[in-house]
């Protein structure tokens, strides 16, 4: 029977367990650059058999929260390139998560405090994180402005300049995100998907730009180091779609022929209840018409994992089982898991923004 630590390939990589480091969301990175604290944190919880980074924005009109840190200047590559020297050093892996909010954002957060841009010009109900005189609070999203079917070519090449950008600043390879309600995930879902065009209606046509950018990423720096990250019923920054279950295995097997590294599932909603009574999702149907139709990437889950739910997911065919918040308060996680260990209890004030304090201080077992 196959354990959480015991070593796994996926795509190009050998990873010395199963466990994987969630993208956590920080917003440590003015300017949207990492900064040495940066260095530390990664570096600390380089025993995760993968880590993935926090999400990195691929263009200015990509950012939807303060101090989240980027990957289309060269400025950025090279805080980065810091990064991952320093967890390659430690033993690690890490891919970097490249991101595009969409309508999840402020018009004091984009370029010429434009409005965000989104499939439809539908406002989501949930709120950003803006830094007024060095003082964070959260804040309503601002109305979004619809795209234009000629201005999708240019955020296809953004994410795969992205990717590029990624290998040169020394990551293993990169995890697109497309969950949690962000733009690729607005543009899946009829909640947030209201166009007209070929990129709206009908599943096939929804499926198009995460199709588009997946193929152009995986064209760019091979399939087997890049990885998806999906939220097929996550209720978070205000989206749903009507029926998720053939649009999600529509996805599945489309992606199968890109060979990629892992597909990257959050189990029920974000952070939250990994069961929805008025969202049912057969999960196991969503793997097998992945797997049925070719695809050979690893299977990662996600969704509030402790030790023993996690062995038995992989008992039971995941290959590998992402953890968030417990790796925020315990660097040291995968000992931890190993031990039996108590873990320490996060400072949830001390999340988003800030300094060291909440980042890099948090003690492990030998001190």
């Amino acid at each position: 029977m196959s354990s959480i630590f015991e070593p796994v390939q996926i795509g190009a990589l050998k990873l010395h367990n199963r466990i994987v480091m969630a993208p956590l969301t920080r917003n440590r990175s003015p300017n949207a650059i990492p900064t040495d604290l940066a260095v530390t944190y990664y570096r600390q919880r380089a025993s995760a058999g993968l880590i993935v980074s926090e999400g990195t924005v691929i263009s200015p009109q990509g950012q939807g929260y303060a101090d989240v840190p980027g990957l289309y200047s060269t400025e950025q590559i090279d805080a980065w390139k810091r990064v991952t020297a320093a967890v390659h050093e430690a033993g690690g892996k890490i891919f970097c998560q490249i991101w595009h909010v969409g309508r999840v954002s402020h018009t004091d957060l984009q370029p010429d405090n434009q409005p965000p841009v989104a499939p439809s010009a539908i406002t989501a109900k949930t709120k950003t994180y803006l830094l007024k005189d060095g003082v964070g609070s959260f804040a309503e999203t601002s109305h979004p402005r619809a795209l234009r079917a000629e201005e999708l070519p240019g955020i296809v090449r953004d994410f795969q300049h992205a990717a590029r950008n990624a290998v040169l600043a020394g990551f293993d390879g990169v995890e697109v995100h497309g969950a949690n309600g962000y733009l690729i995930d607005q543009f899946l879902k009829d909640g947030a998907n209201h166009r007209k065009d070929d990129y709206g209606g009908s599943i096939e046509n929804r499926a198009r730009l995460l199709l588009e950018v997946m193929r152009a990423v995986t064209e760019e720096i091979g399939g087997d180091r890049v990885g998806l990250r999906l939220s097929p019923i996550t209720p978070a920054n205000d989206i749903v779609d009507s029926n998720p279950q053939p649009l999600f295995e529509h996805v599945a097997r489309e992606l199968a022929p890109l060979r990629l590294a892992y597909i990257h599932v959050i189990e029920g909603a974000t952070g939250g209840p990994r069961e929805i009574a008025d969202r049912p999702f057969d999960f196991g149907a969503f793997k097998s018409a992945y797997q049925t139709a070719g695809g050979k990437g690893a299977w990662m889950v996600n969704n509030g994992y402790d030790r023993a739910m996690a062995e038995k997911a992989v008992a039971n065919g995941a290959d590998l089982v992402a953890f968030g918040r417990p790796f925020i308060s315990n660097p040291d996680l995968v000992h931890r898991l190993r031990e039996n260990a108590e873990l320490n209890a996060a400072d949830k004030t001390t999340f988003y923004g800030g300094g060291a304090k909440g980042y890099t201080d948090y003690p492990t077992l030998n001190g």
